[in-house]
Order: structure tokens, then sequence, then C-alpha cells
């Protein structure tokens, strides 16, 4: 496993609506790209920070799990994504190390990148993704 870089930090908001001009008119940040998951019930805004990409979220149903992640804990740092050569390769190599798996396998997430997911319970205290760009010639 090869990982790059931070790809993006994610924050859980309860309205993007609410938290894009924080990041674009007090922080001078631009929102290049907002876009919905269906499949996580949620929707993303972006801002890049140097090669790193601030990912906002916020839920599109009460039962995502972006909602009970606010619910439970307030707004604030969702999780941590980092970039690698192969989710696929990744996973495994964390599995056979002992951590908790949430997803098995990759899937598709916003911007086309294929994810998956670390249980908190195994990164102590910290949701971990990682992120693979789909063609091979492209980094995060």
């Amino acid at each position: 496993m090869k990982i790059s870089h931070i790809e993006h930090i994610g924050i859980a908001v309860k309205s993007l609506k609410e938290a894009i001009p924080y990041y674009e008119n007090v922080l001078g940040l631009k929102c290049y790209n907002i876009e919905e998951v269906h499949d996580q019930k949620v929707r993303t805004a972006f801002f890049m920070v140097g090669e790193t990409k601030i990912e906002l979220l916020e839920a599109m149903s009460e039962d995502s799990t972006v909602a009970k992640f606010i619910e439970k804990r307030g707004e604030g740092v969702h999780h941590v994504a980092f970039c690698v050569d192969s989710v696929e390769k990744a996973l495994s190599t964390v599995e056979a190390n002992g951590v908790q798996l949430i997803d098995k396998k990759p899937r598709k997430g916003a911007e086309g990148l294929n994810i998956a997911f670390l249980h908190p319970k195994s990164t102590f205290g910290v949701l971990t993704e990682f992120c693979e760009h789909p063609e091979d010639d492209k980094v995060c």
C-alpha cells in the first residue's frame, strides 16, 4: 500500500448553504464542486487547499450516516481520506493487520473516486477513507 497524500478532510455540516460562505468569505477559498452522492445520502461541497481538499458533507436524509454523526457528535471533522495507489490493496493490507473494515471492497464516491472506509474503532477513533482515481494514470 502506498499513500501519496491526504486526499481530503471530510467535515459534517447541517447546511451547505450556511457553511459555504464561511469557507469562501472568511477563509477565502473557492467552492469548485457541489455534488450529491445518492447511495450515501449526502450532498458534498469541495474546496482546494494546496493539494488537499476540504469536503463539506450535508445529510440528504435523517437516516444517513452524516445525519447520525451530527446528531451524536455535532458538526465537525467527520473523516480523513488518504489517496492510495490501489484501494483494494490498501484494504487487504490493513485487514491483514487487524483493522476492521466498513467496506470490504471499493465503491464509487464523490468526484468519481473509488473509495472505502475503515472503522474508527480500529483506527484510534478516526473514520478513515481510502481513495483512488479509477483511471490508472491519474492521482486522486
